[in-house]
């Protein structure tokens, strides 16, 4: 079976599933990209200007911090949102933690959240200003509010400070997701005629063991079907996302089975050719506003997307059979990040690669139970809907 993620692999890849990397030389290790590779004797100019680039840049580890990082908001909400992951950073140091730092953190953001209520409030749709006012005065005062992370902090409980930071950030991602009710930019005219999504959608994957054994949650009972679901980002991949949230509605996924290795979990690729578009390359770069279409990234020259590939339960699409240009019209896959497979800063080698789209973001634990053979039983849009726009019947 042919696993269309990359027409260069220097391998025979019907032989070996994607990803496979244990009969490649290790002083050779390919990127998927037609023009770069990483190798271990580069020069230690090259090597140390790629390190440098990689220290600078905090890439998110989890779904959750990508996806709240993606989202459009305005000036005052991002600097809150960054300046509160700080904390994060700040909770890694061992033994003493500067707690002072993350006090001045705290107080920072809550007066930034206080005297710019008015701006941040400005660019919320009228019908959302209610809904939007309540989830500020939150963030300042109420339930996993700024006012609580800042008492955890005094208290110098570090576990503390953690859960709250995490519901502190929570709130903020809320209170950004009603700043950007839609697109941020427009798509280019040759593309309005695709299926696109303006916003965020939530798909649930019921899947189902094709040997009739069964999926071991955590802390729960086992179980012949297990629960999956993914975030998938239109603000960043509005017309992949669309495609996919379209096929989801069309129960293109029914039924069909998964192809596994130890790096990703690949839809089979059995479906009829009609189905789906053929939707270029989409991929948006870390500080930029609007996507690039049929080009990749280059890692090496320090180019890095809003929706990395390195993190454990990425979502995205394959490529197209026929050009690297294209992501396959229906054929996705979800990426099982190592870092120990990964290159310099932690980044994985086909980073920059792919049409990444979403997230796992329930049934992480349920990724590597998953095996050959075992079937999609079913895929909804439970979230989302309405902010799938269909190209209209000619």
């Amino acid at each position: 079976m042919t696993y269309p993620l990359s027409s260069t692999f220097n391998i025979p890849i019907t032989r070996l599933p994607f990803f496979h990397r244990t009969t490649i030389p290790p002083s050779r290790i390919l990127c998927f990209s037609k023009n770069h590779s990483l190798t271990k004797d580069q020069p230690d100019d090259t090597s140390a200007r790629l390190t440098k680039q990689l220290k600078n840049t905090k890439v998110p580890r989890t779904g959750e911090v990508a996806l709240r990082r993606a989202i459009p908001a305005n000036s005052n909400m991002k600097s809150i949102q960054e300046t509160l992951e700080d904390i994060s950073y700040l909770l890694r140091i061992p033994q003493r933690k500067p707690y002072g730092t993350m006090e001045g953190n705290v107080k920072k953001v809550l007066k930034i959240a206080v005297d710019e209520k008015d701006a941040i409030l400005a660019s919320i749709p009228a019908e959302l200003k209610e809904k939007a006012s309540l989830v500020h005065a939150t963030l300042i005062d109420g339930k996993g509010g700024l006012q609580v992370l800042l008492q955890s902090i005094k208290e110098q409980d570090a576990d503390k400070v953690s859960v709250n930071l995490q519901s502190t950030l929570d709130i903020v991602a809320e209170l950004e997701t009603l700043q950007a009710p839609g697109l941020s930019f427009l798509l280019p005219g040759q593309y309005m005629q695709y299926p696109r999504l303006s916003g965020r959608g939530t798909v649930e994957f019921i899947v189902e063991k094709g040997d009739g054994s069964t999926f071991s949650p955590v802390g729960g009972e086992e179980r012949k079907t297990a629960t999956i679901q993914v975030v998938i980002d239109g603000y960043s991949a509005p017309l992949t996302a669309g495609n996919f949230a379209k096929l989801v509605m069309d129960g293109t996924y029914n039924g069909i089975k998964l192809n596994c290795s130890n790096q990703a979990i690949l839809s089979e690729n059995r479906l009829d050719k009609s189905s789906g578009y053929s939707v270029p390359l989409e991929i948006m770069p870390a500080g930029q506003f609007e996507p690039l279409y049929k080009t990749a990234l280059s890692v090496q020259d320090g180019e890095l997307p809003v929706l990395p590939l390195s993190v454990f339960g990425a979502v995205a699409m394959a490529h197209n059979e026929a050009s690297e240009e294209y992501s396959s019209p229906y054929q996705f896959f979800f990426y099982l990040y190592d870092k120990r497979n990964a290159g310099l800063g932690g980044i994985s080698f086909e980073e920059g690669q792919f049409s990444v789209f979403g997230y796992t973001t329930i049934g992480r634990d349920i990724l590597p139970q998953i095996k050959t053979g075992d079937i999609i039983r079913s895929a909804k849009l439970i979230e989302g809907q309405d902010r799938l726009v269909l190209p209209k019947e000619s």
